[in-house]
C-alpha cells in the first residue's frame, strides 16, 4: 500500500508553515510598533499640557495688564498725582504685553528669562513703586473703585505664580517623558518633532506677590 501524501499536500504545508511565519512576523513588529505609538501619544499629550499651561498663564497676565490699565485710569480720575510715575507704568505694562513667545522659543532659556524680565519690571517694579506712592494719597485709598482693583490685582499677582508652577510642573513632566530611552528613540525615528522646555527661573522674591496695603 502506498501512504505517501499527494504532491499538492507538500506545497500545503509550504504554504501554511510561510503563513505562520508571516503572522509572528507581523505580530513581533504590532508588539514594536503598539507601544511605540502608545509613548508617541503621551508626548503629544504632556505637549499640549505644557500649551494649556501656559495659555493659562497669558491669560492671568492679560487680566494683571487689564487691571493696571484701570488702575492707572483711577488714579487719574482721583488724585493729583505725579505724571512721570504713571508714565513709567505705562510703559512697562506696555512693554511686558509685548513680548510674546511661541515655537521654538519654549525650548531657549533666554528668550524665556527675557519674557520673565519684562513681567518683573511691571509687577516688581512699576506696580510696587505705584503702591509706595499711593501712601501719601489717602484720599486715593479711600475710594472703593481703588481698593477694589488693588485687592483684585493683589489676588491676580498670586494666581500668577501659581500658574507659573503648574507650567513648570507641566514641562517637568513632558522633559521626562522626553527624556526616557523609549521616548527619545520615539522622537528621533519621528524626526525629532518634540524638543525639551525651558522652565521658568524662579527670582529671589517669586514667591511673594507685591505687598498691597492701604
Amino acid at each position: 500500500m502506498n501512504l505517501a501524501l499527494p504532491r499538492h499536500a507538500s506545497t500545503q504545508t509550504r504554504r501554511s508553515s510561510l503563513l505562520t511565519l508571516a503572522f509572528a512576523l507581523l505580530a513581533l513588529v504590532t508588539a514594536a510598533f503598539v507601544p511605540g505609538c502608545q509613548n508617541y501619544d503621551e508626548l503629544v499629550a504632556k505637549d499640549q499640557t505644557c500649551e494649556a499651561k501656559w495659555a493659562d498663564y497669558q491669560a492671568d497676565l492679560q487680566r494683571r495688564a487689564d487691571l493696571v490699565g484701570n488702575l492707572v485710569e483711577t488714579v487719574k480720575a482721583s488724585a493729583k498725582y505725579e505724571e512721570s510715575t504713571l508714565s513709567k507704568i505705562t510703559q512697562a505694562r506696555s512693554a511686558a504685553t509685548s513680548i510674546q513667545l511661541k515655537g521654538d522659543d519654549f525650548t531657549d532659556p533666554a528668550k524665556l528669562e527675557a519674557f520673565e524680565k519684562a513681567q518683573a519690571q511691571l509687577s516688581r517694579g512699576a506696580i510696587s513703586r505705584l503702591l509706595v506712592a499711593n501712601e501719601n494719597y489717602p484720599k486715593l485709598q479711600a475710594t472703593a473703585q481703588y481698593t477694589d482693583l488693588m485687592k483684585q490685582l493683589e489676588g491676580t499677582e498670586n494666581r500668577i505664580l501659581r500658574s507659573r508652577q503648574q507650567y513648570n510642573d507641566a514641562v517637568r513632566a513632558y522633559n521626562t517623558e522626553l527624556g526616557k530611552i523609549r521616548g527619545s528613540a520615539i522622537n528621533k525615528a519621528t524626526g525629532g518633532p518634540f524638543k525639551p522646555r525651558a522652565y521658568f527661573a524662579a527670582a529671589a522674591d517669586a514667591q511673594a506677590a507685591p505687598k498691597v496695603s492701604f
